[in-house]
């Protein structure tokens, strides 16, 4: 990448990365809080003020990617920037239980993470796109290892109600990026625009959204198991950072020279199989270690094919939706919060009717029906990647 496309994918990757910091940081604590507060003792409540977040983004997520195709990504990114913010005020206002669902809401409604990636697809050429999707996918690992490090301590040290003060002075910072630093695009060519319908039918779309269900699904039943199998092996809750944290930093190691050698060799289509593949053993493994180290070597198993999904899936999209990259990544993050509600409810249902390891045997069901659809796709040809074309009008 020239310094401008990296300039402009830290700076994207880092605004997407404090939204998902607004969804992980919570998880560690919050249902400890909720607790003590009215209605906290009902599980079910505090699963949806947990939830809220993502059901309000699945309704947002394909009319503010579909608006950013129309008018621009910076006023979208910059208004659901602004609902962050504003969400994020009315949670720490007020310590209560249904003021805090309020507020996800809110913050929750400003799901402007499809604007962002088609931002990244506008501001970089496709021969380096899949490394600026891994940038900003890597946002989302890093966001989640780093919350399970510090969500603790900032919350002994500014409480539930500060940690939702840091957030809205984050989300202010990244709108002055937005506005300031990254440079406006062009909005999409209105008499070029594929409908809905089209974006959503289009064959290799629909196997890159079923990918992602998949993917997000299996994720979140994971680790409603993970955590109890560390425990069972001896490492207190505390304590599962040391193992989370440098798995996941491990796996970008080695996911990168995977990632650039199948950009460079043009074998995307393989090595988003082999990154499924990687998943399957990863659900096997857990399902016949008990040690620490097993676990951890799993993980590692599983972070690499899932950080290689995460950068490969939207580049592919945005590759294939062309002049509709909002709406066609409005539609893939839309499916990506489904299968995050859908994991937590089946996996959920699986631990208590047929134990934990239930869980790694449906997501190694799923990912083998997502390997089988998968198989299909085309390796994306020169034709796709119209680099040379703009190299050569250049």
């Amino acid at each position: 990448m020239n310094p401008s496309e990296l300039r402009s994918t830290l700076a994207l990757a880092g605004i997407f990365g404090l939204r998902m910091l607004g969804l992980f940081l919570l998880l560690p604590v919050f249902s400890i809080h909720a607790h003590g507060l009215p209605g906290g003792e009902h599980a079910l409540w505090v699963g949806l003020t947990l939830g809220i977040f993502n059901i309000v983004q699945a309704c947002f997520y394909i009319p503010l990617g579909r608006l950013s195709d129309r008018i621009g990504r910076k006023p979208v990114v910059l208004w659901g920037l602004s609902l962050f913010v504003a969400g994020a005020l009315i949670c720490a206002a007020q310590d209560d239980l249904l003021w805090i669902a309020i507020g996800r809401g809110v913050m929750g409604a400003g799901a402007v993470s499809a604007a962002i990636s088609a931002w990244v697809a506008d501001l970089t050429r496709e021969e380096v796109r899949t490394r600026a999707m891994a940038l900003v996918g890597g946002s989302i690992a890093l966001s989640f290892a780093l919350s399970l490090v510090i969500a603790a301590p900032i919350y002994r040290l500014i409480s539930l109600s500060g940690i939702f003060v840091v957030l809205a002075v984050l989300g202010i910072g990244a709108m002055f990026v937005a506005y300031y630093i990254l440079p406006s695009t062009k909005p999409e060519p209105k008499v070029q625009q594929a409908s809905l319908k089209e974006v959503f039918l289009r064959p290799e779309l629909m196997r890159l959204n079923a990918g992602v269900f998949v993917l997000h699904a299996t994720q979140v039943a994971m680790f409603l198991v993970v955590p109890r199998l560390l425990v069972q092996a001896g490492l207190p809750l505390p304590s599962h950072w040391q193992v989370y944290l440098p798995v996941v930093l491990l796996s970008f190691f080695l996911m990168a020279p995977i990632l650039i050698f199948g950009e460079k060799k043009q074998q995307l289509r393989t090595i988003l199989l082999v990154a499924i593949v990687l998943l399957l053993i990863a659900e096997f493994v857990f399902t016949s270690t008990h040690s620490i180290i097993g676990i951890a070597i799993a993980l590692l198993i599983y972070f690499v094919g899932f950080n290689l999904l995460e950068a490969l899936q939207p580049s592919l999209v945005s590759r294939f939706a062309k002049e509709s990259k909002g709406t066609a990544l409005g539609v893939y993050n839309t499916t990506q919060s489904i299968g995050l509600f859908t994991g937590a409810v089946i996996g959920g249902y699986l631990m208590d009717s047929h134990g934990d390891l239930s869980v790694f045997v449906m997501g190694a069901v799923l990912l083998l029906c997502w390997l089988i659809i998968a198989w299909s796709m085309r390796e994306l040809p020169a034709k796709v990647v119209v680099s040379k074309d703009e190299v050569a009008k250049a």
